[in-house]
């Protein structure tokens, strides 16, 4: 086979094996994201427990990466502290591990019953809790037809020449083999796509043992980058729990790649076969870790700590305000709307930071996290006085009526921004305040129904920001069907409310309004957010001027 087909073969099994991992995540936080990062937050009982949830979180999830990002929103929003968070990221490790080996079993039989079954369940249903099972299932099969794809597409380097001269050279090298494989998996931002691709060049024959295990330790330090990467940019405590993991690994991987090289270790035990043995290996290196690593993850905080210390001014660090509105070129209409667009997403994305950690803070009770959050009320009145302002003398010039119409809908969209910051403000952080200080707490149940709204209004601020900008016409029709869904989860909830209450539940008594107060401000919130499809369903005639019968 030509080296450029093969290429192009492994690149694209490759590829797969990403987007397949990928679907199988996105499934499972579209179908119980709400219950796992609650999972996470009622896990802060100790460090044990941390860990066990990081495990089980990874193995569901199937990404180590995943859990450390939602640990470090967490501890952003001091839910859990930073030596919880790295507790919970050892777990994720070797949950993930734990993903690789049950992946690396022979279940290729499965790929044809998997994908026809994924398929039929996303594609004939309508249900939203079936599709996203069946996003779960079609990714699982995809991610055994990759592996069979790469396997056939490195057939042909058994038989290369230049293959046996590379795996020798990485054999006698494994200070680069380690580095490598560390690469690889930052490349590819996964730890579990890059070991089940060692495992199935171990299977083809083309990795020796004296490189795979090198590569093996060199894909876990790569993993553990990929997180620290990723929240690069997060407040301070976030950035702790990934850089804590990463200390701990890097540190284990490099004491093991130096005892691989003064003690034999009798690979023999680890398994028959090559693929076997690095897989085994990998579970063997995140299990010890763990064990060895979790008393100690006080000690790695305060490290942390240090490394990461505390500005003496946070806020004098912080960025200044910018706007996005460019008065010069308010006498071209087109441009000048343009800039008042990207303003308006500003303040979407402001409304982002300020709705993400409410119920965080709910739990918490953190005033000075409050008060941060209602200073960013002010930016948002301040970038809706700016757009009106601006807009009304864009209005001076000559427009179009289209652009009328356009200048119009933006500045009513600031408007229902600046009602939503006011909601947030003034009702939620509010009650946040009032919870705290009457120390009450919301019934398990209940609990769990405020979470489910607030995540959907989440996904939903985020739909509103890409229908604001692609303006795609589906996109816009789901966001305000999603009125009708949120209407449906808050009658709901009330239902269920009204039943503990009735039940005599001492905590539905006690929060009972303050309950009702979220639920009536999130479909609020909610329906405001909506309204940025309103603009695309009205232009193509997809949007009825009254709901009342004729």
């Amino acid at each position: 086979m030509p080296l450029l087909l093969l290429l192009l073969h492994l690149g694209a099994a490759v590829m797969l094996l990403l987007w397949a991992v990928r679907m199988v995540r996105t499934g499972v936080e579209r179908a119980y994201g709400a219950g796992l990062r609650d999972a996470m937050r009622r896990a802060r009982r100790g460090s044990v427990f941390m860990a066990m949830s990081g495990v089980i979180l990874a193995i569901v999830l199937q990404s180590s990466t995943a859990v450390g990002i939602l640990a470090a929103g967490f501890a952003a929003s001091g839910v859990i502290s930073t030596a919880m968070g790295i507790a919970a990221l050892l777990g994720a490790d070797f949950g993930s591990a734990l993903v690789v080996k049950i992946l690396s079993f022979n279940l290729s039989e499965l790929v044809p019953v998997l994908i026809l079954a994924g398929t039929t369940m996303f594609l004939k249903f309508e249900n939203r809790m079936v599709r996203h099972y069946g996003r779960i299932v079609l990714g699982l099969g995809f991610i055994l037809l990759s592996l069979r794809m790469i396997g056939q597409a490195t057939e042909p380097l058994r038989e290369s020449a230049v293959a046996p001269q590379v795996m020798a050279y990485l054999a006698g090298d494994p200070l680069t083999s380690f580095i490598a494989a560390a690469v690889i998996a930052w490349v590819l931002h996964s730890s579990v796509a890059t070991l089940l691709l060692l495992a199935s060049f171990a299977g083809a024959g083309l990795l020796p043992v004296e490189a795979g295990l090198p590569m093996v330790l060199g894909a876990n330090v790569g993993g553990a980058v990929v997180a620290a990467w990723l929240t690069r940019n997060a407040p301070l405590p976030a950035r702790r729990i990934p850089a804590g993991n990463l200390v701990f690994r890097g540190l284990a991987a490099l004491v093991c790649l130096g005892l691989l090289q003064v003690v034999p270790i009798p690979v023999t035990t680890l398994g028959s076969t090559a693929a076997v043995q690095f897989v085994n290996f990998h579970v063997a290196f995140n299990l010890v870790l763990l064990l060895v690593a979790l008393p100690l993850t006080g000690l790695m905080s305060r490290l942390t700590e240090q490394m990461m210390p505390e500005p003496v001014d946070p806020i004098a660090g912080s960025l200044a305000f910018r706007s996005a509105l460019d008065r010069s070129v308010i006498a071209r209409p087109a441009l000048a709307l343009a800039s008042a667009q990207r303003e308006l997403l500003r303040m979407a994305e402001t409304i982002e930071v300020m709705l993400r950690p409410v119920m965080d803070v709910f739990e918490t009770g953190d005033h000075k996290h409050i008060s941060r959050l209602r200073g960013l009320d002010e930016e948002i009145n301040r970038r809706h006085t700016d757009i009106k302002l601006f807009i009304a003398e864009v209005n001076r010039g000559q427009l179009t009526e289209a652009e009328m119409r356009r200048g119009f809908e933006l500045a009513s969209l600031a408007t229902d921004f600046e009602a939503i910051g006011d909601i947030i403000a003034k009702n939620l952080l509010t009650l946040a305040i009032e919870k705290s200080e009457r120390k009450v707490k919301f019934s398990e149940e209940g609990w769990r129904e405020l979470i489910t709204l607030h995540d959907r209004v989440m996904a939903n601020v985020q739909m509103a920001m890409n229908v604001h900008v692609s303006g795609d016409l589906d996109s816009a029709r789901q966001l305000a069907e999603e009125k009708t869904v949120m209407r449906k989860l808050e009658r709901e909830s009330q239902d269920k409310h009204l039943a503990r209450l009735k039940s005599g539940q001492a905590e539905s008594l006690e929060t009972s309004d303050m309950h009702l107060e979220i639920v009536r401000a999130l479909k609020e919130i909610n329906s405001l957010i909506a309204k940025v499809a309103y603009p695309i369903l009205k232009e193509s005639g997809q949007l009825l001027d009254s709901r009342l019968a004729s």
